[in-house]
């Protein structure tokens, strides 16, 4: 591991006290637009007041370190003031989507005893339903009410109290800090946990992957509920001094070409699947903005296609380059960036302090040009130190001395990695990992239904889509109306992006003699392809 460079190893710390300590307490750390368009602006003096407010507060409610609080929070600052506030006091947070469900939320809190959930009241309709199946001491911390009911804490006021003067401890790098979830093939989600030595890791793979001057406007538009929108639109740039726009608006490719414009944005951090949806619109469309602050774009989350990295390059006028990285890893692992020409389609290269590696198994990596496991050579400081209360699984994750991601690859002659899928059944829709067995327990709770295998398709806008298989029974009501109640049914309980984008009603779900679902005969149907190989399968 490599050892600290900055005064403290607190990241809420560096990311605040640090940039006043070096003369950037006047600078703007933040540019927060609303829907509506209206900016607000905080200094880094201002966040540095407003997260120890935060940490001041959460400790006076009783709060110690190494507790575990949630945020289910959208772009305002009040996520960034409570996540930054709670690294500083030692609690370990976790930024949730604002489209989880009901049943996703239950689950996550009693997973990883997590204590409380910081919120808006606006929320409140599903929190009610939450706080039914938890213990009476868990509490809601309402930024937006004074009042406080039963479970419902509401904090508005106290937060504006609480005094802006806080020392953060001395924070061991290995302290654990935030965590995230992730969902396997098989199972439930899993709680992917962090430390605070990860922020080293956070400001490397920054420096070089991004390569952003200290004058220059950062864009990162992921969710912060996703790694990404952690790691790039929270700690990395503003550990660095930068200033960053956020955006708490829904997708609109006419109000993000308007903040591009406005704000003179130069470096620009999205997902393949927002390229998609850009190139739904006329080449004219982006002519009518002046696009030419921006000097690089970059991409995560799923395969960037070569096509997309022609259509970026005559629509931005710069390079597009493609990023590759995990929940379970914090940051880039694999990346292009300024300096390495960019081979569209390509994962790019491993970072400069990494050591990646195509393995077949733990003693046999294999050649180049063969597929096989992409896998990166442990430790390195942004590597996840646990799935909360699943040591095995944890331990499954690695091949001997190095991590194995699940995705295949494979490595060119020249070092390049190209990706081409995952070694499970994980299905990447929108540059969100979704579980099928998590989907498929849901739709198995809609009434009529009989049986149900959920797989993972091709899709232009989507990379993947999410498509039920859906045996049901005779009593069952019209199937246009059991498609729209399965649907529902699962944005409700597991996520709105998990909810199929169709469902195909079959007679039978193809199954091994052992009762494995057979997802590969499913795709293969589906894409009216030879399906293969059926001796395994049951009669």
């Amino acid at each position: 591991m490599t050892t600290q460079f900055f005064p403290h190893n607190n990241i809420g710390y560096l990311c605040t006290d640090w940039q006043v300590e070096r003369g950037l307490g006047a600078k703007t750390a933040l540019k927060l637009i609303d829907k509506d368009e209206n900016l607000f602006e905080f200094s880094f003096a201002q966040l540095t007041d407003l997260s120890n407010q935060a940490a001041n507060l959460l400790s006076s409610l009783g709060y110690q370190k190494g507790d575990r609080i949630m945020l289910l929070l959208s772009k305002t600052v009040e996520i960034y003031a409570f996540f930054l506030g709670a690294l500083k006091l030692g609690l370990v947070s976790s930024i949730l989507f604002t489209s989880i469900g009901e049943d996703s939320i239950v689950e996550r809190i009693k997973d990883t005893d997590t204590r409380a959930i910081i919120s808006t009241s606006r929320m409140n309709f599903r929190l009610v339903k939450v706080l039914q199946k938890l213990d009476e001491s868990f509490r809601v911390l309402l930024v937006d009410e004074d009042q406080s009911d039963g479970q419902f804490v509401g904090i508005r006021e106290q937060f504006k109290r609480a005094s802006a003067e806080f020392v953060t401890p001395e924070t061991d790098p290995e302290q654990y800090s935030h965590f995230h979830f992730t969902s396997g093939s098989t199972g439930k989600p899993k709680a992917v946990q962090h430390c605070h030595a990860s922020i080293i890791d956070h400001l490397r793979s920054f420096d070089e992957v991004m390569q952003v001057n200290s004058d220059e406007l950062f864009w990162c538009t992921a969710d912060p509920g996703w790694v990404t929108g952690t790691t790039y639109g929270i700690t990395a740039p503003w550990a660095l001094g930068l200033t960053q726009v956020q955006l708490d608006a829904n997708y609109d490719p006419a109000l993000w070409m308007r903040v591009i414009e406005r704000y003179k944005v130069q470096i620009l951090y999205t997902a393949p699947t927002v390229f998609r949806m850009m190139a739904q619109q006329a080449d004219t469309f982006y002519q009518q903005y002046d696009l030419s602050s921006l000097k690089r774009v970059y991409t995560v989350g799923e395969p960037l296609d070569p096509n997309l990295v022609l259509w970026g390059r005559r629509i931005f006028h710069c390079e597009i380059y493609d990023t590759w990285f995990q929940t379970e890893t914090g940051s880039i692992m694999v990346a292009n960036y300024p300096g390495l020409e960019v081979r569209p389609g390509s994962m790019g290269k491993p970072l400069s302090y990494l050591e990646a590696a195509i393995l077949e198994s733990k003693d046999n990596p294999l050649p180049n040009n063969t597929q096989g496991l992409l896998c990166i050579r442990k430790p390195w400081n942004s590597m996840f130190r646990e799935y909360v209360g699943n040591p095995v699984v944890y331990q499954n994750k690695f091949l001997g001395d190095f991590y194995s991601s699940g995705d295949i690859a494979y490595r060119d002659e020249d070092g390049y990695y190209w990706y081409i899928g995952r070694s499970d059944d994980v299905i990447n829709t929108a540059g969100h990992l979704v579980s099928p067995f998590e989907i498929e327990s849901a739709v198995m709770e809609v009434p009529h239904v009989l049986d149900c295998a959920v797989v993972g398709l091709p899709d232009d806008l989507l990379y993947e889509k999410v498509v039920a298989f859906v045996v049901h029974d005779e009593q069952s009501p019209s199937l246009r109306k059991l498609d729209m109640g399965i649907k529902l049914y699962v944005a409700k309980k597991v996520a709105s992006l998990a909810s199929p984008k169709e469902v195909v009603f079959t007679d039978k779900i193809p199954k091994t003699k052992s009762g494995k679902v057979m997802r590969r005969v499913l795709k293969k149907q589906y894409l009216g392809q030879d399906v293969g190989d059926l001796s395994t399968m049951e009669e």
